[in-house]
């Protein structure tokens, strides 16, 4: 293995004057890199946030990272009925690296959240982020699925989670999802087991979907904030014949990071 000593070294007569500039000693002579984040207020009807970036001087490379809005939570299909459960799944993710040149400019949005609370047995999908500028095509990330509520006797309880789409879809390099929305299993659990799980969005540390198993609780409602991406909290009950509906909550707004050099 080789040591220090034998590596080639460079005394300053072996610099020849006029080869190293001023302006590469400069103190911003450094490479331009930089990254900004673009969102929406975490909060009920969170209408997102969109802007014009504009590629600054000296930038070559950009990388963009999406991630859609978690979907809303469920609310209930009868007021008088136990139900059994399907969080609302986190918001997806996508990413794209281009080149670019300064001055260039790209309309960027971070997703709001669907505007009012869900009271029906099934909540809405979340909404999309998007990027639009020179050398992309249809680039965005979708929002997370809805929540739903079930009363039927014979359909399983449990949902399917996933993780990974399609590497170009969605006119990204790489995306990732977390849900997809759909009934599995072979356990059935109508009035005996209440248990649901929302997600968060892939590669987001703001905060997780949350697993909730509920052991007596006359309603419970969707209420809380969620961090931007995951999916919103469902209403949810214990007992038969409440006479009360619970509402399910907002998703988690998305979110898009610049990353430029």
């Amino acid at each position: 293995m080789a040591s220090y000593g034998s590596y080639k070294k460079i005394v300053s007569g072996q610099i020849k004057d006029g080869t190293v500039p001023n302006l590469a000693l400069a103190s911003d002579a450094g490479l331009a890199y930089n990254v900004k984040y673009v969102y929406g207020q975490p909060q009920n009807c969170s209408p997102g946030c969109c802007c014009l970036w504009t590629v600054p001087t000296g930038v070559k490379r950009v990388t963009f990272e999406i991630w859609g809005s978690g979907g809303n939570g469920h609310g209930f299909c009868s007021c008088n009925r136990c139900h059994h459960y399907k969080g609302a799944g986190g918001g997806y993710y996508n990413s794209k690296t281009i080149s670019v040149q300064a001055g260039w400019t790209y309309t960027v949005c971070a997703s709001g959240v669907y505007r009012c609370c869900s009271r029906e047995c099934q909540g809405c999908r979340g909404c999309s982020s998007y990027v639009n500028g020179c050398n992309l095509s249809n680039f965005c990330a979708i929002g997370g699925e809805q929540g739903q509520s079930e009363t039927s006797w014979d359909r399983a309880c449990y949902s399917y989670f996933s993780c990974c789409v399609a590497p170009v879809q969605n006119g990204g390099d790489f995306g990732m999802g977390n849900h997809t929305g759909s009934w599995g299993g072979s356990i059935f659990c109508h009035c005996n087991y209440k248990f649901t799980c929302t997600t968060n969005a892939p590669f987001l540390s703001g905060g997780s979907g949350a697993a909730e198993n509920l052991v007596n609780c006359w309603v419970r409602c969707g209420c809380w904030h969620v961090p931007y991406g995951t999916g919103g909290q469902g209403g949810m009950t214990t007992y038969c014949g409440s006479g009360n509906c619970g509402q399910g909550g907002m998703g988690g707004g998305g979110l898009v990071k610049i990353t430029y050099i």
